[in-house]
């Protein structure tokens, strides 16, 4: 038997979940857009997009140079936008698609860190744990309606 403590619990958490990991993972990839743009202000972050590329070129050191300005842009709108995407209070398919669009772009970007730098980073960073999340919020609810 179950207490009712337990049982409101295991009503409300899922729901909640489900937003918490929506809005943290959006705003982590707002944070990083803001970041290598100097929205943060000075000191903070990347600073300038000139330094995010040579942070790209890092965490790309296996692909040839020329590639990284593009990779950058990639990147960039990639987050941008499903960032924004994650914020908006989408539902099935649409909610779905972003969310393992999501997952797959954290764990790429793990993988390419785990490549350069070792696996140190990308777990120290939680890439892979962002990842999971992602993952995770693309699970339907059994609670959800189709």
């Amino acid at each position: 038997m179950t207490s009712p403590a337990s049982r409101a619990f295991d009503r409300w958490a899922p729901r909640y979940a489900r937003h918490y990991a929506r809005w943290t993972l959006g705003l982590a990839f707002l944070s990083g857009i803001a970041s290598r743009f100097g929205w943060w202000g000075p000191g903070r972050g990347y600073g300038t997009f000139a330094n995010f590329i040579k942070y790209t070129a890092q965490v790309n050191s296996f692909m040839p140079a020329r590639t990284i300005p593009f990779l950058a842009w990639a990147a960039t709108v990639a987050e941008a936008s499903l960032g924004l995407a994650l914020l908006l209070p989408l539902r099935g398919r649409a909610a779905r698609v972003v969310a393992l669009a999501s997952a797959a772009l954290l764990a790429v970007f793990g993988l390419a860190m785990a490549v350069s730098f070792g696996p140190k980073e990308p777990l120290d960073y939680s890439v892979f744990s962002a990842s999971a999340a992602a993952l995770l919020l693309a699970r339907r609810s059994e609670s959800e309606a189709p």
